[in-house]
């Protein structure tokens, strides 16, 4: 890999630092800033080292930085970078970093980048900002439902220590942020120039990170391929605390769903993936291991995108081996055809679908959504059922186990500045499934699902939440 080294004192973060940080993230695979010490810097220091440094490792494209006491010339003869960068205003001065570079070969680069930072500064709170003070609490309906912020305190903060197994196909998600250029004068087609990239672990592996961050043991059971996308899930979700059972597939790569994105919004976007069936010998080694596992846990979570991680055969087999060990289940299933049928998780204890699924898996676009919800759950034998509507919240459906059973309840959405919607039924999906897990009943876990999608919709890409998000969310009582 290409390393890049760029140093120097950045009192105050300003567009040439953007510019030039870029320029250099785009010279090689790995950027390493080094930080003048107060001691190297001087009079030259303004703003305490640490607090300089903390500016730096802000910026996305630096991938390590620190503070450096010593000469430059010292720092480069021990990291020995493939290429140094300075600003254009130094090509035609001295420039000691020279001599270092040239007893092993590196290479010294002057420019000042390109006046395109803007997007990309904006990117960075895209991503990892959180649109928390646009989340409200559904008041009525707990009120309702006598829910307490007590209850709701006690019942996310209970999570820690549950031993969850979720198993379905994991995806990862990249977002190609671009630079638009304008119209084509060939063809009416847009024109863009992509400025960065961004990963996200998606599918059941985001359900998993979910868990570990919401404080629970979670074990993760898929597929991936043979290739660079096994081996950056197999990082990202050993550093969430995932404990990991990939099974390679050599039919099939890593599930990779691309977004092309400009202005907050998507232009386009790519899937990358097989949608065959597993094979026999991998079901056999996934039963086989699922089925040691199943004793030491208390929640099977099914994340399913048809993209045929889970066959039939194997489903069923699955849900009854949780039913002799009297595990509560919990399945959804996302589906982009015609094809999908969230129904075939029969008997499980909550069921997640959009209304388009619901639908789908029912053949009825005519009812109302109680009584779809009554199909679906007398098509699946599913105890609850949470539909999903979009922008317009959830339908909650009762079990025959449930106070006021046959009275169905709705949740509006509860985040009013929704960034990126793509990961709310991941969200929703685990903190209900935990919720019930821990004794809560099915109206307090589909207000603390709900809660959990707010915070999830409130960023971009998939991130994993953590309990003490949910609990920021409650008021202090």
């Amino acid at each position: 890999m290409i390393s890049v080294l760029i140093s120097g004192t950045f009192n105050v973060l300003h567009p040439g630092h953007l510019r030039l940080l870029r320029f250099a993230r785009t010279c090689g695979g790995h950027l390493t800033v080094a930080v003048e010490s107060d001691r190297i810097a001087g009079a030259g220091a303004f703003v305490p080292e640490t607090l300089r440094l903390e500016g730096v490792l802000s910026i996305t494209w630096v991938d390590k930085a620190f503070i450096c006491d010593q000469s430059i010339t010292e720092a480069i003869s021990i990291i020995q970078p493939s290429i140094v960068v300075k600003g254009k205003e130094f090509e035609s001065r001295e420039n000691p970093e020279l001599a270092a570079l040239m007893k092993y070969g590196g290479r010294l680069i002057f420019s000042s980048g390109e006046a395109i930072f803007s997007s990309l500064h904006l990117l960075r709170d895209e991503v990892l900002s959180s649109a928390a003070t646009s989340i409200r609490l559904p008041k009525e309906y707990m009120a309702r439902h006598s829910i307490s912020i007590e209850r709701l305190r006690e019942l996310i903060g209970g999570s820690q220590g549950l031993r969850v197994c979720i198993l379905g196909d994991l995806i990862v998600d990249e977002y190609i942020t671009c630079e638009p250029l304008g119209m084509s004068r060939e063809e009416p087609t847009i024109v863009v120039s992509p400025l960065h990239t961004d990963r996200f672990i998606g599918g059941a592996g985001i359900v998993a990170a979910h868990a570990a961050g919401l404080g629970a043991t979670a074990h993760l059971f898929t597929v991936t391929g043979n290739d660079e996308l096994h081996t950056f899930a197999t990082e990202v979700l050993s550093r969430a605390g995932v404990n990991l059972h990939l099974l390679p597939d050599d039919s099939r790569p890593t599930s990779l769903k691309q977004r092309f994105r400009t202005s907050g919004r998507s232009l386009l976007r790519v899937n990358h993936l097989r949608q065959h069936p597993i094979s026999q010998t991998l079901q056999a080694k996934l039963l086989g291991e699922i089925e040691l596992l199943i004793p030491t846990v208390d929640l099977i979570v099914i994340a399913d995108f048809n993209y045929g991680c889970l066959p039939q055969a194997l489903v069923e087999r699955i849900i009854s081996l949780a039913k002799n060990a009297r595990l509560l289940v919990a399945a959804d299933s996302q589906s982009s055809s015609q094809m999908g049928d969230v129904s075939r998780f029969r008997g499980v204890s909550l069921l997640t679908p959009t209304e388009r699924e619901a639908r789908i898996s029912t053949h009825n676009h005519d009812d109302g959504l109680v009584v779809l919800a009554e199909k679906l759950r007398h098509q699946s034998l599913a105890e609850n059922i949470l539909i999903k509507l979009g922008e317009d919240g959830i339908l909650v459906h009762p079990g025959e186990k449930e106070t006021n059973f046959g009275l169905d309840d709705r949740i509006g959405a509860l985040n009013s500045a929704p960034k990126d919607v793509a990961g709310a039924g991941d969200s929703l999906l685990i903190a209900s499934a935990m919720t019930l897990a821990r004794g809560g009943n099915i109206w307090e876990a589909a207000c603390i699902g709900s809660l959990a999608a707010a915070i999830q919709v409130g960023r971009l890409g998939n991130i994993p939440i953590r309990t003490e998000e949910l609990l920021r969310e409650l008021p202090k009582v």
